[in-house]
């Protein structure tokens, strides 16, 4: 909710070797009026809500050319990948929904657009997450982890003979929750949170959770963090610092518990390194919280420049679409459970014959 992340980024490939890029990077904060729209757009009737996806299609476009006049990118963008924003994530069902229509973003750009990124995975039984991964393996191999402390906290282990990844627990969803009702959108560096105590009725309740005792392939949706763990954290009545606290406890214990059950796949080697992005790495009270937690595993957390840190999900969009516009696999389906590789999105094209 926080705004509309964009990079342009430039990926070269050589002899199967991918590198790449960030040239350009920004994030255009949303207006009231569109957080208030996007939060409720889950609650639309189906009339509205297709309007909503076409005119957020048409926004996209628009702040989309207000990048590339900004950053003077005329003639340099060859195709443009959008995820959109998430409202509807039900792999059960095999659907997925992503608001912002990539024919309105072709039709405001008038250049190749590659949208709906996870539906074809969600077609072939997969859970359409994680999909960054991909972009993981070829971009960022050198790690053995990567974790990405987003809305949702998810990880991914960089075993060459079967690439896992999935959805950890709610994250910074939560937190921004539980701040907002202090009056600031975050918690700056984890301060609050730091000030707080753990409370362990909470903190069992949470981590007793049926989800975290499933097998992957798996995913959450968002509404996991705001209707099932948000209630629980409002009925135990604690103070918000106490809660930050037992919140930011619950996501180390989870991570650590994902890396156990993904440790088990492959011996632990020493000195492994996990990288940690997402505007989570940014907290500093959670990062040398899990930076603690799993010294034990012999695991070092790296949180690598800003940039990366910040635009690493958008960059690994732009990969994804670059994949899709060379007719190639963009998806692992060891890590999302799909019966087969795929060549997702759908392709807009923007531009004059």
């Amino acid at each position: 909710m926080d705004g509309l992340d964009i990079v342009f980024a430039e990926l070269q490939e050589q002899a199967g070797k991918w590198s790449y890029e960030i040239l350009q990077a920004d994030c255009y904060p949303y207006s009231e009026e569109w957080v208030e729209k996007l939060k409720n757009a889950i609650h639309l009737p189906a009339k509205e809500y297709q309007l909503l996806h076409a005119d957020y299609g048409h926004y996209t476009g628009q702040q989309i050319n207000k990048f590339i006049d900004e950053h003077q990118l005329h003639y340099k963008v060859a195709v443009i990948a959008s995820h959109g924003h998430t409202t509807f994530h039900m792999p059960e069902r095999r659907m997925t929904g992503q608001l912002g229509d990539g024919a309105a973003i072709a039709a405001e750009t008038q250049l190749p657009v590659v949208s709906d990124l996870r539906a074809l995975d969600l077609a072939f039984g997969g859970q359409g997450a994680p999909i960054v991964p991909i972009g993981e393996k070829f971009l960022l191999g050198d790690y053995d982890y990567f974790l990405n402390l987003g809305g949702i906290a998810n990880i991914s282990h960089n075993n060459p003979d079967n690439y896992i990844a999935f959805d950890i627990c709610p994250a910074n969803r939560v937190l921004n929750m539980l701040v907002n009702e202090l009056g600031k959108e975050y918690d700056e560096g984890g301060q609050i949170a730091a000030g707080g105590m753990v409370n362990n009725a909470l903190l069992e309740k949470l981590n007793a959770l049926d989800y975290y005792q499933q097998p992957f392939p798996k995913s959450l949706a968002n509404d996991f963090g705001t209707d099932t763990l948000y209630p629980i954290i409002k009925d135990s009545g604690i103070e918000i610092k106490d809660a930050l606290r037992t919140v930011v406890e619950h996501i180390t214990i989870q991570i650590n518990n994902a890396i156990s059950v993904l440790g088990n796949q492959q011996p632990a080697t020493s000195n492994q390194k996990l990288l940690a992005t997402g505007g989570g790495a940014n907290n500093t009270f959670v990062i040398e919280q899990l930076s603690k937690s799993l010294q034990g595993k012999n695991i070092e957390v790296v949180v690598p420049d800003k940039k990366l840190v910040n635009f690493k999900e958008a960059l690994i969009m732009a990969f994804i679409g670059v994949l899709r516009w060379r007719q190639e696999y963009n998806v692992l389906p060891s890590v999302t459970g799909a019966s087969r590789a795929s060549i997702g999105g759908a392709l807009w094209t923007g531009q004059e014959a």
